[in-house]
């Protein structure tokens, strides 16, 4: 046995640092998935799941290899593989995902998100995690001396693995991964995993061949993989970055500047050069102060949960000069964005903070609160539920409307929207909705107000702006009362996750239904000729 395995500590320190190893790898696979396949509980359900998978499978394999053939050359050598792999992650982890679910949305019909995740973490992730799952055991049989202090010795080697795994956890999502993203952060622990096996070949004046190969390959998935960039084909991006909360990315275009968060394929805000309407769900939101009494001369108090780059916040301030604004953005760097890109306003103040925790830590009123606070795909459970709802009616003047954004417009019975609208109905007695033109999302009008369609037919006939009264036209045509039904969504109980992935698997079948039946017809060439 190598003289360095003589020394405990050095045993303990391998421990240390695959446990922590394992934990940034879990923590970077989030964020890795989250630009592709969104950042919700079932990606994490599915993280996590694959990556306990391929422990328990590494504990039981390494454990019998290490009974079989004690050779600790074994052990580090299967820690350069797993170095190597995760520091190759950023490099082609991004080609893998894509290759995968454009193999899958054209064979799958239905659960594409959770399929094409679960393929996309057993493919990239659970090799190298089931390599540093053979560690445990593979140390317990070196560091035993006796069965005297067998239970002393393994403990010791657990308690390191633990405080490994808490640092692992900590350390990428409130230091590396803000600080130089997830790409830079997987090449830094595979880095130190590669250390330690370095170490040991170095110290049993073996395995030279082993250290150099594994040295260049490291070096190189540095140079060609330390980009954050995770939409390669984009031309027009402006700015991609990450934070505590999000993978961000601002583009612009010769008209707009928009910023998407975590799902490459959304817009969560936008700003048009020319300063004309959008064309999307925030001009339609403009009615809820209309619906509230709200002329475009009067003055008001306007709450936005769930700021982004402040949308919502500049149309109301164009078309309302004397109302005031205030948002809460959970993510101070969207906030700067705001400022750096979007033109938001210095007089609009914005608090970083959840948007719930804000309503209850203050006791102010508003005419108008709008709820957009959307974790990319799926609203965040603790904002879609009766007590939520019941909290915002509270911070409401007496004719005050609340407007919910529903960025996945979809009907039937059991369908989110269908979920959404009747918890609201259960706390407000009069709701309105309307579908946005052209979008995927639908507009909630709720208020305690008797007459707020009256309300907003006498102020919208104020309106001197053409563009603007011509909106409000198409959407009173397009309003419809919603009667309450039983499906109430609680704290206890919101599965806005799972209802959410079905109007996924909708719209994905009716953006690429062509190309599925193509596909079946023609196979690959028959896609091809037609793109």
């Amino acid at each position: 046995m190598p003289s360095i395995l003589k020394n405990k500590y050095y045993l303990y320190l391998t421990e240390f640092f695959s446990g922590m190893a394992v934990m940034a790898v879990e923590l970077g696979a989030s964020r890795l998935l989250a630009p592709y396949f969104s950042s919700s509980q079932i990606v994490w359900t599915i993280i996590i799941g694959t990556i306990m998978i391929a422990m328990a499978l590494g504990n039981l394999w390494g454990g019998r290899s290490a009974d079989k053939d004690p050779n600790p050359d074994r052990l580090y050598v299967r820690l350069i593989i797993a170095a190597v792999w995760i520091g190759a992650i950023p490099l082609i982890g991004k080609y893998i995902i894509l290759a995968i679910s454009g193999i899958l949305i054209l064979t799958v019909s239905t659960n594409f998100l959770v399929i094409a995740a679960f393929a996309a973490c057993m493919v990239i992730f659970v090799y190298p995690l089931f390599l540093l799952g053979t560690v445990t055991p593979s140390l317990a049989r070196y560091t035993v001396d006796s069965l005297a202090d067998s239970g002393k010795t393994v403990g010791t080697l657990g308690a390191f693995n633990t405080i490994g795994s808490i640092l692992g956890t900590f350390l990428p999502t409130f230091v590396t991964i803000p600080a130089v993203g997830t790409s830079v952060t997987f090449l830094i622990f595979s880095g130190i995993l590669l250390f330690l096996a370095l170490i040991y070949f170095i110290s049993a004046k073996t395995g030279f061949k082993k250290c150099a190969l594994s040295l260049v390959l490291f070096v190189l998935c540095s140079i060609f993989g330390h980009s954050n960039s995770f939409a390669f084909w984009e031309e027009d991006l402006i700015c991609e970055d990450e934070s505590i909360y999000n993978y961000l990315q601002v583009k612009e275009t010769d008209t707009s500047v928009i910023l998407s968060t975590n799902v490459l394929f959304g817009v969560q805000s936008v700003m048009k050069k020319n300063g004309t309407l959008t064309g999307m769900y925030y001009d339609y939101a403009m009615a809820a102060p209309f619906m509230a009494g709200i002329g475009t001369e009067d003055r008001a108090d306007i709450l936005i949960l769930g700021m982004g780059t402040g949308t919502y916040a500049g149309q109301c301030s164009r078309y309302f000069p004397n109302i005031s604004v205030s948002g809460v953005e959970i993510d101070q760097k969207i906030t700067d964005l705001a400022g750096r890109y979007f033109d938001l306003l210095d007089t609009v103040p914005v608090a970083t903070y959840d948007g719930r925790a804000w309503l209850q830590a203050v006791d102010q009123t508003y005419d108008v609160i709008m709820v957009d606070a959307y974790q990319d795909i799926t609203i965040p459970f603790q904002m879609s539920s009766v007590e939520f709802f019941a909290l915002v009616r509270e911070h409401l003047n007496e004719n005050g409307v609340m407007v919910v954004n529903m960025n996945m417009k979809s009907d039937g019975t059991d369908s989110i929207n269908a979920w959404l609208s009747d918890t609201i109905a259960s706390v407000f007695p009069f709701v309105y909705t309307v579908d946005v033109t052209g979008t995927t999302n639908r507009e909630l009008f709720a208020s305690n107000n008797s007459s707020m369609l009256q309300g907003f037919e006498q102020k919208t006939a104020e309106i001197t702006n053409d563009e603007l009264s011509l909106l409000m036209q198409r959407v009173s045509s397009g309003l419809s009362a919603h009667e309450g039904g039983s499906r109430i969504l609680t704290d206890d109980k919101a599965p806005v996750e799972l209802l959410g992935m079905r109007v996924i698997d909708e719209l994905i079948q009716d953006e690429i239904g062509y190309y599925k039946e193509l596909f079946r017809r023609d196979g690959i060439s028959g896609i091809l000729e037609a793109t």
